[in-house]
């Protein structure tokens, strides 16, 4: 019986934080271990933000030095840049053709850009580019083209998910035909949605991030900034409301998780005590992960060549699919 295919992709913004680890890269390395792995650095996806070339070359780099240190075997993997396979651009000009605009409309992002014209008295789409606005059938794209079962991502993108369910089966139905598998989304249950230091979303734009490399001492004096309540050393506190928690149970073993929630409750323990110890885990954690990705950085020639050789194997893959669904739309 031949193995699900799990695919997913991260966007080079930069070094990763922890949300990005734990939402997408720890999830995604595991499911690799029942599933067949087919994972992509998104670089064209960059392009709408980020118009500096040298500053998405690296940002390439980072993100990929980021999977390897994690885990990713590109021997037993597919890796790759969503650059490497064309075939890919093809498949986004055949998509758009089957996506209705009312859907892009509900994008996310594409709304989020429209509130904040607005809020500002800017005209609606002020800043909104096509890239954006199309990102969502890219990303379709990006699944589509390699058959994909299961898609480990952020809370954040299951929409994106599901539109690429919706225009696969719109194209499924027109030519009466199972050209493209229906993907799933899959998320970690307690990295849906990871808070970030200042009680927040995680994430880049409110700057309350913690880097997924940050040296030991920084790490630290990260977590001590988390914000907490006022409550009192004595106080019991509830563990199942506090991200210090909530973050902590992505690193502690099911023991010590046990353990730190029993002082919780019971009283006695100041958030001081709590943010040591989740800084105490996420460092053993991290710590190998950190030396790796450092010791890639120093060695980039290892990085290019496990994105070189991932893909020539992505581009026969995608060449094959392209030729199907090239019979089937009547271009061949």
């Amino acid at each position: 019986m031949n193995k699900k295919v799990a695919l997913t992709g991260i966007k080079p913004t930069g070094i990763p934080h922890i949300g990005n680890y734990l939402g997408a890269i720890a999830p995604a390395l595991k499911l690799s271990e029942t599933c067949e792995a087919r994972y992509f650095i998104a670089d064209y996806h960059a392009l709408n933000s980020c118009k500096d070339p040298a500053e998405i070359r690296l940002m390439t780099v980072e993100i990929a030095a980021a999977w390897l240190a994690s885990g990713l075997n590109p021997e037993t993997m597919l890796f790759y840049r969503q650059s490497d396979v064309p075939e890919t651009f093809e498949l986004l000009t055949i998509l758009l053709a089957f996506t209705p605009k009312g859907l892009m409309n509900r994008a996310h992002a594409y709304k989020a850009m429209l509130a904040s014209n607005a809020e500002a008295g800017k005209d609606p789409d002020d800043g909104v580019n096509m890239g954006l606005y199309t990102y969502p059938v890219l990303m379709a794209a990006d699944i589509l083209l390699f058959d994909t079962d299961f898609v480990p991502v952020g809370n954040d993108q299951f929409q994106h998910v599901e539109m690429a369910q919706d225009i696969a089966q719109s194209f499924n139905f027109v030519y009466g035909t199972e050209g493209f598998r229906i993907p799933q989304p899959l998320a970690h249950a307690d990295s849906r949605t990871l808070v970030g230091l200042d009680g927040r979303k995680m994430s880049k734009s409110y700057s309350n991030t913690i880097p997924m490399f940050a040296p030991e001492k920084d790490l630290r004096k990260l977590i001590m900034k988390i914000v907490t309540n006022s409550q009192e050393i004595e106080e019991p506190k509830d563990p199942d409301t506090c991200s210090i928690f909530s973050l902590y149970k992505n690193f502690g073993t099911p023991t010590q998780i046990a353990a730190l929630r029993e002082r919780y409750q019971a009283g006695g323990m100041g958030w001081g005590h709590a943010k040591q110890e989740l800084f105490e885990v996420m460092n053993a954690h991290l710590s190998p992960l950190r030396e790796n990705y450092n010791d890639l950085m120093q060695n980039q020639q290892v990085i290019t060549k496990a994105l070189k050789e991932g893909g020539e194997k992505a581009r026969e893959l995608a060449a094959q699919k392209i030729t199907v669904l090239r019979n089937i739309i009547g271009i061949n």
